[in-house]
């Protein structure tokens, strides 16, 4: 393995910016120093203008494999994250068939050792009757990133409707426990109102019928289970100005028992959005009217929202493209998510040193993940080389996700990311992939 001295570059690392060199070794960060002298063989880059973030953790994404690969895969869509400043992921269960059984989760570990340009982990599912599998978690949570729940807005087994079980995971589950909240009795009610008023429905209609109601009572019914039995509890994809409410700044997050997350488009797009893109933005949770994303970047920057993520769910543009009812809900976003907050960072919405502590550090915490998220001796060498200078446009030709469609098609970023390493291997540099290296397990310090 190479070694590398990236030299003279604004290294962004725990609500700091200020200019070092950086000695990469053996898959870690050697040393960190305002000028390094290394006499041995070493690659150097010249960091001059340019930012060095720690790699971006996914915390939520569906990568679907397997059973599910004419939409995606583990190797397209991880190969997406790295070229967009993702170096680790966390995958959620609802492939086909779902991760039920520790036998199936530990074949998409399998899949993800072979094939993954990024690092790894995958939740454990949750459905109406394999509670005892899930509890065989705790014994493995340094192995596992989490408990995976469908409180609503699924199909089939995945959707975990019985309080009993609830109960029981909430109660006796060792490790975090992640939520889709979204009260399903609510969304068919909504539906079945709507419906009686006109009898096709439209993209458009997709946050009334998923309203903000629905996502605060299931939010609150986690929150409940969670303060009753002392949980280790995060709620995914926060989309609501009324679920703040339930969520605070008053704790750092270390102390914090319950945490949230907030996704990329939700901070992106609103409601008037749906007469351009329609379905192409059709998501669950719905993104909603202007003044719920007001509210999530204000919470997002006094720290009651802890984390961004993405929810990457590639689907095929015929998918897409079918009528509302029919079509898929969810967006591929993985490769531009850091772009996008970065165009944000111009904007002046967010710092530089915010969006790396919520895509980083915060992630990082929030799972307890062994010896990544920071730019610290010691730490495996997840690096992104930002240029500021360049700019980067989503254009069909480098769109690297399977499904090959992006929403954000057309969009201009301030920004380009020019080299990813991971686990001290640059894998991606100036539009070229090393792929002779694949990542690695995440581990926890639980």
């Amino acid at each position: 393995m190479h070694k590398y001295l990236i030299r003279n570059i604004q290294v962004v690392n725990e609500g700091r910016t200020e200019v070092l060199d950086v000695l990469v070794a053996n898959g870690r960060i050697e040393r960190i120093a305002p000028q390094l002298t290394v006499t041995d063989n070493v690659k150097e880059i010249n960091g001059e203008g340019k930012y060095l973030l720690p790699g971006a953790i996914d915390d939520q994404v569906h990568f679907r494999e397997p059973g599910l690969t004419h939409k995606a895969n583990i190797y397209s869509e991880a190969k997406a994250a790295v070229a967009g400043g993702v170096t680790s992921f966390m995958e959620m269960p609802n492939t086909n068939p779902p991760a039920f059984t520790h036998e199936l989760l530990e074949q998409k570990y399998a899949i993800g050792a072979n094939t993954s340009l990024a690092n790894y982990s995958f939740f454990m599912g949750t459905s109406n009757d394999n509670l005892e599998e899930v509890l065989r978690v705790n014994d493995r949570r340094q192995d596992i990133c989490g408990v995976k729940i469908f409180m609503g807005s699924s199909t089939g087994n995945l959707l975990v409707d019985n309080y009993l079980t609830l109960d029981r995971i909430f109660a006796e589950s060792q490790v975090l426990i992640a939520t889709h909240c979204e009260e399903e009795s609510i969304i068919k009610a909504n539906l079945e109102k709507l419906k009686a008023q006109k009898p096709v429905l439209e993209p458009s209609d997709h946050p009334i019928i998923r309203n903000e109601e629905a996502c605060f009572e299931s939010s609150f019914k986690a929150i409940q289970l969670a303060k009753k039995h002392g949980t280790r509890l995060h709620i995914l994809h926060i989309t609501t100005e009324k679920e703040l409410q339930l969520f605070t700044n008053m704790l750092p997050l270390k102390d914090k028992r319950i945490t949230s997350e907030v996704c990329v488009h939700h901070l992106h797009f609103t409601s008037d959005d749906y007469p351009a893109l329609g379905n192409r933005i059709k998501c669950n949770p719905a993104i909603k009217a202007p003044f719920n994303r007001e509210a999530l970047w204000q919470a997002l920057n006094d720290d009651r929202l802890d984390v961004i993520a993405t929810d990457h769910a590639p689907h095929t543009w015929e998918e897409k493209m079918e009528p509302y009812e029919k079509a898929h809900a969810g967006l591929p976003l993985i490769q531009h998510s850091l772009l996008l907050m970065l165009h944000y960072v111009k904007e002046g919405r967010i710092t530089l040193e915010k969006v790396v502590q919520k895509m980083s550090h915060a992630v990082a915490d929030c799972f307890q993940i062994k010896d990544r998220g920071y730019i610290r001796e010691g730490y495996h060498a997840d690096l992104v080389i930002v240029d500021p200078q360049q700019t980067t446009t989503v254009e069909k030709t480098n769109i690297l996700y399977k499904c090959g469609w992006s929403p954000l098609e057309g969009t201009t970023f301030p920004a380009a990311i020019t080299h990813t390493f991971v686990n001290g291997h640059l894998v991606y540099e100036n539009g070229n992939f090393d792929e002779s290296q694949k990542g690695q397990r995440l581990k926890f310090d639980r």
